[in-house]
């Protein structure tokens, strides 16, 4: 079901929470209008295309759409990628570093005109009378990794930062923090790359006018106080090369390999199941 995070009647901000079923990780899409003009923001792949595109289509014709934005290139993010150029004549945003990755998302499609590379240090997005500033938040996780910020709603779509693992309300704003970090801190210890990387964005994003943060995973943060304790708790956060140690890197021991190696076929494949 879509969520209006904002509307002035002619600027809107809409978040899609619970399309995924089956097996595929929770994710959130967005799409931001601004009159007759239209971007989705990580749209997803082939497990919720045809969802969102129903649910999308409440707010604009498809073929009108004016841009698909990728934050990174994970198949989560937008594997989806040739049904919406082939529905659309949409141009595609995405990091300059993975630029050359994203046709294997849409290998009937020809890219050129349509594909709009990010540089490193950011760019402006103009849709309508509104922009969509892309702000780095590299190694977070991706290593060219962006986020983008709506200065008229004062939402920052926040990518994998922020992002947790619940079960259920995802589109319903965190209440309690101390308790929701519990949701957020193993996912953040392995993809976030050090405390460093989450320091420098810190200090970036904390003098944004934020009335949100929406992750593309779980629950939103809303309000300057939530705000600001999910800063903080970025802030000190150490994960990623900070918490590697030699230990990390070893040799499998051998009957570890023999006990893989030669269990049965049907017994490996039982103990994948959850």
């Amino acid at each position: 079901m879509a969520t209006e995070l904002y509307n002035d009647g002619k600027h809107k901000c809409i978040g899609f929470y619970d399309l995924v079923s089956g097996e595929g990780v929770q994710a959130n899409q967005f799409l931001v209008l601004n009159g007759s003009h239209s971007a989705l923001i990580d749209p997803g792949g082939d497990l919720i295309y045809r969802d969102l595109f129903m649910e999308a289509y409440r707010y604009l014709f498809t073929n009108s759409l004016e841009y698909v934005i990728g934050s990174h290139q994970d198949p989560d993010i937008i594997s989806s990628l040739n049904q919406w150029m082939l529905g659309s004549n949409c141009k595609v945003v995405v990091p300059k570093i993975w630029e050359r990755f994203i046709p294997h998302f849409a290998p009937k499609t020809d890219f050129k005109n349509r594909l709009i590379g990010i540089p490193d240090e950011g760019m402006n997005i103009h849709l309508g009378d509104a922009i969509l500033q892309a702000l780095p938040a590299h190694f977070l996780h991706s290593e060219g990794n962006f986020q983008f910020y709506d200065p008229v709603a004062k939402i920052l779509f926040s990518g994998d930062l922020g992002a947790s693992m619940v079960h259920s309300n995802f589109s319903k704003p965190v209440e309690d923090f101390d308790t929701h970090v519990r949701s957020m801190e193993a996912f953040h210890k392995r993809y976030m790359c050090g405390n460093k990387a989450c320091r420098y964005w810190v200090n970036m994003v904390r003098p944004l006018e934020l009335d949100w943060i929406v992750p593309q995973h779980g629950r939103p943060f809303k309000g300057r106080e939530m705000i600001d304790k999910f800063l903080n708790w970025v802030e000190n956060l150490q994960c990623g090369l900070d918490l590697v140690t030699q230990d990390t890197y070893h040799i499998p021991a051998a009957d570890l390999i023999s006990k893989i190696t030669h269990a049965p076929l049907a017994s490996r494949l039982a103990a994948r199941k959850p």
